[in-house]
C-alpha cells in the first residue's frame, strides 16, 4: 500500500517536473521581444497613466509613438523634458511644446453672492446634479462645488477649501484635463502655469442677467478691454477673458477697475 502511494506521488511528481520545465521552454521561445526603442519609449512615461494624451495609459501611447500612430508630445505630465527624450529615441526632430497649462476653476460663486434656485440633496456629484435643471445655482454655468473633478484628478490636485470653494493646486497640477471634461458647467479651463491673473467667471450672459444672479460675475462691461488694453482682456459673448500671448502687462491695473471684482490673482 505504501509503495503503491510513494510510486503515485513519484508519477505525479515526475509529470510536474516535466510540465513545468515544457512550460519553461514554451514561455521563452514564444516570448515577445520587444523592439528596444519601445522598451526605451516605456521607460521613459511618467506612469501618471492619466489618459491626459487621448492614450488608455503611459504604455499605450508609448505603443503608438513607437507605431507611428501618434505624434511625441502629447504628455503634459511629462512636459518638455519627456518629448525631448521620445524624439530622441524615435530619430526625429520635436517641436517643442509650449509652457505647462493648469486647471482653474473659473468661479467665485457660492450662496453667500450666487442666487439658488431650488435646494439639492442628491448625489454628491456634479453631473447629478447639473441633471435637475443644470443644477441648484442661479448661474447655470458656475461652479456646483460637489467635487467631481476631485475624484478624477489622478494627481490629487483639486481640493475644498475652508469655504467651500473647489480650487487648483497649480504646483501639483500634471494638465491632463480629466477635470475639465468632467465638469458639466465648463467653468473649469486650462491656463498657462505663469499666469498672475485670472477672470474668475464663466457666465456668458448679459450683464442686467448676471447681476440678477451672481455678485461677482462678469457683466461684459469691457472696462478692462477699453479703459486698459494692454491688460490682455477681451469680451466675447458678455464674458472677459486673458490673452495671454498679448500684451497683458497692466492686467493689475484692469483687476482695479473692475466693477465686480472678478480678475483676480491666481492662488
Amino acid at each position: 500500500m505504501i509503495t503503491a502511494i510513494i510510486s503515485a506521488f513519484c508519477v505525479i511528481a515526475g509529470m510536474g517536473l516535466v510540465l513545468g520545465l515544457g512550460l519553461a521552454v514554451a514561455d521563452k521561445k514564444l516570448a515577445v521581444v520587444k523592439d528596444e526603442k519601445l522598451v526605451e519609449l516605456e521607460d521613459s512615461m511618467p506612469g501618471a497613466n492619466c489618459g491626459g494624451c487621448g492614450f488608455a495609459g503611459c504604455s499605450a501611447y508609448a505603443e503608438a509613438v513607437y507605431k507611428g500612430e501618434a505624434e511625441v508630445g502629447l504628455c503634459a505630465p511629462g512636459g518638455a523634458a519627456l518629448a525631448t527624450r521620445m524624439g530622441e529615441i524615435m530619430g526625429v526632430s520635436v517641436d517643442m511644446p509650449g509652457e505647462k497649462m493648469v486647471a482653474f476653476v473659473h468661479c467665485r460663486g457660492n450662496e453667500a453672492v450666487t442666487g439658488i434656485d431650488f435646494k439639492y440633496e442628491g448625489m454628491m456629484d456634479c453631473n447629478a446634479a447639473y441633471l435637475l435643471q443644470a443644477g441648484p445655482n442661479a448661474c447655470k454655468e458656475g461652479c456646483l462645488h460637489l467635487g467631481s473633478c476631485m475624484k478624477v484628478c489622478p494627481a490629487q490636485a483639486i481640493y475644498k477649501d475652508s469655504e467651500g470653494f473647489i480650487k487648483v493646486d497649480s504646483s501639483k497640477c500634471i494638465g491632463c484635463k480629466k477635470c475639465t471634461t468632467v465638469c458639466p458647467t465648463g467653468a473649469i479651463k486650462m491656463i498657462p502655469a505663469s499666469a498672475q491673473y485670472v477672470v474668475a467667471c464663466n457666465n456668458h450672459e448679459s450683464g442686467a442677467k448676471v447681476r440678477k444672479e451672481c455678485k461677482v460675475g462678469c457683466i461684459g462691461c469691457r472696462i478692462c478691454e477699453v479703459k486698459v488694453p494692454s491688460s490682455g482682456c477681451k469680451v466675447t459673448s458678455f464674458l472677459s477673458a486673458i490673452d495671454y500671448a498679448a500684451d497683458h502687462s497692466n492686467i493689475a491695473q484692469a483687476a482695479e477697475l473692475c466693477p465686480q471684482k472678478c480678475i483676480v490673482k491666481k492662488d
